[in-house]
């Protein structure tokens, strides 16, 4: 975990993320402690699930987090009492309504795609140009997360103009985080900004 995080940061990454939410991704506080102490120079993020507002609290100090990412029902006052900057998850679904995700008081949005009973990790791509209208919208900067490969992330970034893509799955062989697809997805990504900033 410690070398992909180390890939991660070398090929260009801007932010790692750590999932403490029950998942197959999951690592412990004490293992997050440790990478986070080794690896400079790259921001770190917190990815949660309906956890309790203290224990929220209590990791990103102890990991000196830069952002919590939440994937739950938090409502905008559980985000308005995190000291850290917050990425709020909302799955891309019909009822999707920029209105609502203005409410939040946090400093990114990540647009997920919507599959029942999964919180976000799904490794589905939303429908990019039905989301577009809705997604410009939004007040904060966005991320754009779901299904995002090195084959499909300049698409994505074309058509959507986001602030950043998250991916997870999209850069594993077996589940398993794979430093040559961490970095044909940076790259990938790299490039379609480059076009999109040219």
């Amino acid at each position: 975990m410690l070398e992909t995080a180390q890939q991660a940061k070398e090929y260009g990454a801007d932010l790692i993320g750590f999932v403490f939410a029950p998942s197959s991704r999951q690592v412990t506080v004490e293992r997050a402690v440790n990478i986070c102490r080794e690896i400079k120079g790259v921001g770190k993020v917190g990815v949660f699930v309906n956890a309790p507002l203290g224990e929220v609290i209590a990791i990103a100090r102890q990991c000196r987090l830069d952002f919590v990412q939440f994937h739950g029902n938090e409502s905008p006052d559980y985000c308005r009492q995190v000291k850290v900057p917050v990425v709020k998850a909302f799955q891309i679904d019909n009822q999707f309504l920029a209105e609502r995700v203005n409410s939040f008081p946090v400093d990114y949005v990540l647009c997920d795609s919507f599959v029942p009973g999964c919180p976000g990790g799904s490794g589905v791509s939303f429908d990019w140009q039905r989301a577009e209208t809705a997604m410009r919208q939004i007040k904060v900067p966005v991320l754009v997360a779901g299904g995002l490969t090195a084959g499909n992330v300049g698409t994505a970034i074309k058509i959507l103009q986001p602030a950043g893509v998250d991916v997870s799955g999209g850069v594993e062989t077996n589940g398993v985080k794979d430093g040559l697809k961490i970095k044909e997805f940076i790259q990938a990504a790299r490039a379609a900004e480059g076009v999109n900033h040219a």
